[in-house]
């Protein structure tokens, strides 16, 4: 029988925009940035049971024009502000858009690939979350323990998704997750 190496991480992959944070269609502001609720409250306890929380997300808008790499960044310290230093880990984001996508778009895998190599993260012991099927599929082609849809258009093509949980809010989620 294999030994768990203890020192291997696990993680969260959360998708940001209708997971983490109300869904605004291309948040390019801070103004903008309002957490999903019980996201604030709970999320720490993932942290603190040992996960490494790490945002996932396809930002489109940047390769679209809609808004700016630098927009994205101010997004990102305003969500992090309001969940309080050191919840997040890391965040990788990919600009392609549908029509120009790589590896790194998801429903494609290659930024849970990219942040299990960088961080040293075991995907057989780590969790997708996210409110859409191609969240779900690119936890499921990563190799992910579990995908578990949740937020807004979480119930758009669950069935398709092959998704393990469809939570109904984020309680839910971390209770799954924690095995309560």
């Amino acid at each position: 029988m294999a030994k768990r190496n203890p020192a291997v991480r696990k993680a969260i992959f959360l998708d940001r925009d209708g997971t983490l944070i109300r869904d605004v269609g291309y948040c390019s502001k801070p103004d903008e940035v309002e957490l999903l609720e019980g996201v604030g409250k709970l999320l720490p306890k993932l942290k603190e049971a040992g996960f490494k929380i790490v945002i996932i997300t396809n930002q489109s808008g940047i390769g679209r024009g809609y808004f700016t790499e630098e927009d994205f960044w101010s997004v990102q310290r305003e969500l992090e502000k309001q969940l309080g230093a050191g919840v997040i880990d890391a965040t990788y984001f990919c600009a392609d858009t549908p029509q120009n996508e790589t590896e790194r778009r998801k429903p494609n895998p290659g930024m849970l690939f990219e942040a299990a190599r960088e961080l040293g993260i075991d995907l057989e012991q780590s969790y997708m979350v996210g409110n859409k099927m191609s969240d779900a599929q690119a936890g499921i082609r990563a190799g992910v323990r579990a995908s578990i849809l949740f937020g807004t258009n979480a119930a758009v093509g669950t069935m398709e998704s092959g998704a393990t949980l469809v939570a109904k809010d984020f309680k839910e989620v971390v209770e799954f997750i924690l095995g309560k």
